[in-house]
């Protein structure tokens, strides 16, 4: 019973931030659509900007995980963080030094994650369509177009990394923002 009395007070507290802090939201959520449409206007900018954030997302980390990893030299797997922080480094340095090419990786990796989301989905749809009834075709649907997605970015490589992580991440970024932008509306119009 104090799981429930618990879940029910947090939930309670969470709608009564999103209500107090309403106009935050609608703010962040218009500042993602007008992103996500940049994104997808210049969609080779946007893929660049990617690579560049993630290169030095990668290098920090390498940084202050060789830190740590000097810090900690006597706990054990030492060489196993070492040769991770390193690697990170070097993932981080190299995205930087090369971020044209960086696009066309991440592009490849992307296309190789739609295949391989989308043979999973199908098979997961397959394998519960008794459990599911009507609603496993929506699972099978979504998995045959992440393979049609998966397709287009593979089957237009090296064209396609002009435009497929920008785009992508503009998408994201449009209905991140309509998300919030709906949920922002919502708590204003149940706090009149």
């Amino acid at each position: 019973m104090s799981l429930s009395n618990d879940l029910d007070r947090l939930k309670s507290e969470m709608s009564a931030a999103v209500r107090e802090h309403w106009k935050a939201f609608l703010f962040e959520g218009i500042l993602l659509v007008i992103l996500g449409i940049a994104a997808m206007t210049l969609p080779t900018f946007a893929g660049l900007a990617v690579t560049i954030f993630l290169g030095w997302m990668f290098l920090i980390s390498g940084i202050g995980g060789l830190i740590v990893t000097f810090w900690a030299r006597n706990m054990p797997g030492f060489w196993w963080s070492l040769i991770s922080a390193a690697l990170a480094v070097v993932a981080g340095l190299v995205l930087l030094a090369r971020p044209v090419q960086g696009v066309l990786t991440l592009t490849i990796v992307v296309g190789a994650y739609f295949l391989a989301e989308g043979v999973a989905t199908i098979m997961y749809a397959l394998e519960h369509r008794r459990e599911l009834s009507g609603r496993w075709s929506w699972l099978l649907v979504a998995g045959l177009m992440d393979i049609v997605v998966a397709f287009f970015i593979i089957a237009g490589l090296p064209g396609s990394a002009e435009w497929a992580i920008g785009l992508l991440v503009g998408i994201n970024l449009m209905f991140g923002g309509a998300t919030l932008i709906g949920m922002a509306l919502a708590a204003r119009n149940s706090s009149l």
